[in-house]
């Protein structure tokens, strides 16, 4: 690897940095959007449960809210269990595109860098291209510089794709595990709506 980056030269740098915080957002998001952290299973049911028992209490909100990001859209309905439906729903809504900003955190960086990468590769490629051209003198061809040109352009071509694609690859899927948390969080604090306005028994 290291006779890699010392043939393809500095252009390999940047390519190398955003493979190593892909690889890293990978891993954190990985670990953070998993559905037992995100949507955990059970904790409505023990919310209508709490509810029906021992009503609405700041223990309670406190407790739920802290539990993961569905505890805290259901915390936000639980706070304004006594008024209207219309005010319950719009607190658990505004909390819900909160914790969506939560959830699609570093998303961002990951795309950009999916995005980037073939770009820094074509970079490299028009600096090896540079180098082979230089290398071509009025006494022929320098090979060690024609060697080095064409070790960049292939090298941080490669590298630029090999970050490239695992990384859209990722970011989709991350995008989509988003956006299917989103739909089972909303028909979660739709029916703890209903539980609490006795439209539904649970």
């Amino acid at each position: 690897m290291f006779a890699i980056i010392q043939a393809a030269g500095w252009p390999m740098w940047p390519l190398l940095f955003a493979s190593v915080l892909a690889v890293a957002l990978i891993i954190e998001r990985s670990v953070s959007l998993r559905r037992s952290r995100v949507v955990p299973s059970g904790l409505l049911e023990n919310v209508i449960a709490d509810l029906h028992q021992h009503g609405s209490s700041a223990e309670m909100v406190s407790r739920v809210a802290a539990h993961s990001p569905l505890g805290r859209v259901l915390a936000a309905g639980l706070r304004n269990v006594s008024s209207t439906r219309v005010i319950m729903k719009e607190s658990i809504e505004e909390t819900g595109r909160a914790v969506v900003h939560d959830l699609e955190r570093f998303l961002t960086t990951l795309g950009t860098i999916a995005a980037i990468s073939p770009l820094l590769g074509l970079f490299g490629t028009i600096v090896g291209m540079i180098d082979i051209f230089a290398s071509q003198g009025v006494n022929g061809a320098n090979p060690a510089q024609l060697a080095k040109g064409i070790s960049i352009a292939l090298y941080t071509t490669g590298l630029g794709l090999i970050i490239a694609i695992p990384s859209t690859i990722f970011w989709r899927h991350f995008r989509r595990l988003i956006d299917d948390f989103v739909v089972d969080m909303e028909q979660q604090a739709i029916k703890l709506v209903e539980v609490a306005h006795g439209e539904r028994r649970g």
